[in-house]
């Protein structure tokens, strides 16, 4: 989106009226991470977004990536961008000052990331993998692999990837063949072949460090049996300088419906030198260190795209005429801007709805995330790391989900000209179906969701993140209207409940009462969810209006917004409830012959 301008008043109003950054910031020892500093760090991450990323989205979608004997050319301005990023120290600052990092919050680098994927989906992608590869590296990396590795990749000199699917097999990882063969050194012997594989080869940096599962000989079978490895394109002397050429080529990319400006690469790794991370078989463990950030960075893309289909829709629908509006405000008119009419406003409210509903949910993630990484009290991390576990597959999930219809309302605002590329609704439309498919599909959160987080918990994790709202609710003051909408949040609440306790009843005499169950279950927790923050963000705006605020229009529009929400979006959750208990039996009587026509 060439005109796209990154949302810094949201931002803004999300971190430090909704949820009090500043605090946040000095009880985890960030004091000189200030409200001046913080915007000022924003302020210069949208001047990159919208005047550098922006302008070459197009671009990347039209020329795509090219590959020749096994090298990537990225599209026209997309590696200069990348320079200028690593000019700007965008890729160091989350990470530790011991490494070349600038030490600052998690939060505030990710919350530019919104920026950066709402200006160009394609080219934020390949930071954002190395930022995954950085922390896997050191989460679970020895002395001897963090002094060779981070110091260029924070640097932005080289760039990082995680290598997990092999063309058998997508997300059941169990299933994977790549095999690690020790070498006298200590170093392993990687061989196999990895594809779908996000920024796995371009010309942005000097080296490209690849996370790479595999199995070692005579590991146990399925996902007990996988190990994790660091294997870079070049590898690396023990004071972490380029040496000579690993075993490690693109043989092919993919032509793909979107993001076509993102190399996504088939990697072959022949004899590959790696080194193991962590224990031995304990990788799929190690992974999840990257997974989950990249999860949360894909739930944020989702986000971005909503924010992106909602800003050019607005501009189209001021501008726009066609036909009279049934309140005439202009009776000279031959026609009215499409603003006024009911849909086109319904299609609006959804968009804003989602992406600032999104954005809240997000924010609250990532500070949940500062308190796991910086807190010193356990008791803390611990709760932080109870709310990460239930609310990570809600973001990636329903925030994707949510922004395939926000960016297909993009198109349907626009029209016909929504489906003419030059106007970039159909581009971001297409650009935005990946969010649910990679990172693990929606179908695989919601498993995740029910199964291994609300199920497996016994219903803990589920009642640690009820019980802050119901917190919240007993101490809710508001006029009449939020009153109202919030005992309809504490109904919801009690029907979350009810429905966990139905499904898990269920399920312990038939498995597949689960998986019948869990997308509408991850559905349903998203609409909730949404409706907790929309609640919060409307007693927010009220109040900021009752002490006298310049920006009531600002104010006014998440009050009616929330209004929107409760009235028209939280009841399709009724919907999601009656297919969580209809049970799996409409799904699984009909025998496989009987799909045939």
């Amino acid at each position: 989106m060439e005109n796209y301008q990154s949302p810094q008043r949201d931002a803004q109003f999300v971190a430090y009226e909704l949820f009090d950054f500043q605090t946040h910031y000095d009880k985890l020892g960030f004091a000189d991470v200030s409200a001046d500093l913080v915007k000022a760090i924003h302020t210069e991450a949208a001047k990159f977004a919208d005047n550098i990323l922006a302008p070459i989205n197009q671009v990347g979608d039209q020329q795509g990536c090219t590959w020749s004997d096994g090298s990537v050319t990225t599209p026209k301005g997309f590696k200069e961008a990348y320079q200028q990023y690593v000019q700007g120290g965008w890729p160091s600052m989350s990470h530790p000052e011991a490494f070349g990092g600038q030490g600052l919050p998690y939060s505030l680098a990710t919350s530019i990331a919104e920026y950066f994927s709402g200006a160009n989906h394609a080219w934020a992608m390949y930071p954002g993998l190395s930022q995954g590869c950085i922390s896997t590296i050191l989460t679970h990396g020895s002395d001897t692999q963090k002094n060779r590795f981070l110091p260029k990749l924070i640097e932005g000199q080289w760039s990082g990837t995680m290598c997990l699917t092999e063309a058998h097999c997508g997300s059941d990882l169990g299933l994977l063949r790549c095999k690690a063969q020790p070498n006298e050194d200590g170093s392993y012997a990687i061989s196999g072949t990895k594809i779908f594989i996000s920024a796995g080869e371009h010309d942005f940096t000097d080296n490209i460090v690849h996370i790479v599962l595999a199995r070692l000989p005579d590991a146990p079978a399925g996902t007990k049996g996988i190990s994790l490895f660091i294997v870079p394109k070049f590898n690396v002397s023990e004071d972490g300088e380029v040496t000579d050429r690993n075993g490690v080529t693109c043989g092919s990319i993919e032509h793909k419906m979107g993001i076509n400006g993102s190399a996504t690469c088939v990697i072959n790794f022949d004899n590959a030198t790696g080194y193991l991370i962590g224990a031995e078989n304990r990788g799929l463990n190690c992974m999840f260190t990257f997974m989950n950030i990249a999860r949360i960075g894909t739930g944020l893309e989702g986000m971005a795209a909503s924010e992106a289909a909602l800003q050019g829709a607005l501009r189209y629908a001021k501008d726009r005429v066609q036909f009279r509006s049934p309140t005439q405000r202009d009776g000279s008119a031959a026609a009215d801007e499409i603003i006024v009419h009911p849909d086109v406003r319904r299609m609006l409210l959804t968009q804003k709805a989602f992406a600032e509903g999104g954005r809240a949910l997000a924010y609250h993630c990532m500070q949940q995330v500062d308190v796991l990484q910086h807190a010193k009290d356990p008791q803390e991390q611990q709760l932080a790391e109870s709310k990460l576990a239930l609310l990570t597959p809600i973001v990636k999930a329903f925030l994707t989900e949510t922004a395939q219809e926000a960016t297909s309302y993009g198109i349907q605002i626009y029209g016909g000209h929504g489906y003419v590329s030059e106007w970039g609704m159909e581009q971001l439309a297409r650009d935005t179906r990946i969010s649910t498919l990679y990172e693990g599909t929606t179908g695989i959160q919601s498993l995740d969701l029910l199964g291994r987080k609300v199920l497996a918990s016994n219903g803990e994790l589920l009642g640690i993140f009820l019980a802050e709202i119901t917190s919240f609710c007993d101490k809710f003051d508001g006029d009449e209207l939020q009153l109202r909408w919030r005992d309809t949040l504490l109904g919801y609440t009690q029907q979350w409940q009810q429905l966990t306790g139905q499904v898990a009843k269920q399920a312990a005499t038939n498995p597949d009462e689960l998986g019948a169950a869990s997308v509408d279950y991850l559905m349903y927790s998203g609409y909730v969810t949404f409706a907790y923050y929309w609640l919060r963000m409307a007693q927010t705006a009220s109040q900021n209006i009752a002490q006298g605020s310049t920006e009531k229009d600002f104010y006014q529009g998440k009050i009616e917004t929330a209004r929107f929400y409760f009235d028209r979006l939280l009841p399709r959750s009724q919907a999601h409830a009656a297919g969580i208990t209809a049970g799996a039996a409409s799904l699984m009587s009909i025998g496989e012959d009987m799909f045939k026509a």
